[in-house]
Formats: structure tokens, C-alpha cells, sequence
């Protein structure tokens, strides 16, 4: 039989977004190599995850509103 602080604790690790904010506020590592493409790659992203985010908050106010 599973404990319900283990059932707690995977339930939290599954919606745990210490990884996302970290993609937008960690710092510059200067031993990171950096080009153009890189940069772009980064920006897009950041503005992909920003538009889900922005969708799924639409998407849950209208489902329950």
C-alpha cells in the first residue's frame, strides 16, 4: 500500500515549475558558448512557453466560467 505523503510528494514533483521559471531568471554563464542561432533559439522558446502559458490560463477561465 503506497503512503499518502509519497502520493503528496509525486504529485508535487509533477507539477513543480522551479525547471520553467528557471529557464527565464537564471543568470548568464559566461563559460556558455553564445552565437546568434542560440539566441534566437532561447527567444523563441521563451515566447512559445509564454503563449502556452497564456492559453491554458484562457483556456481554464473558460471552462470554469
Amino acid at each position: 500500500m503506497e503512503n499518502p505523503q509519497n502520493k503528496k510528494s509525486k504529485l508535487r514533483e509533477f507539477f513543480e515549475l522551479n525547471e520553467v521559471f528557471g529557464y527565464f531568471f537564471r543568470p548568464k554563464d559566461p563559460n556558455r558558448p553564445s552565437s546568434f542561432n542560440l539566441r534566437m533559439m532561447h527567444g523563441i522558446n521563451k515566447i512559445s512557453i509564454l503563449i502556452f502559458l497564456m492559453a491554458l490560463l484562457v483556456w481554464l477561465s473558460r471552462r470554469l466560467f
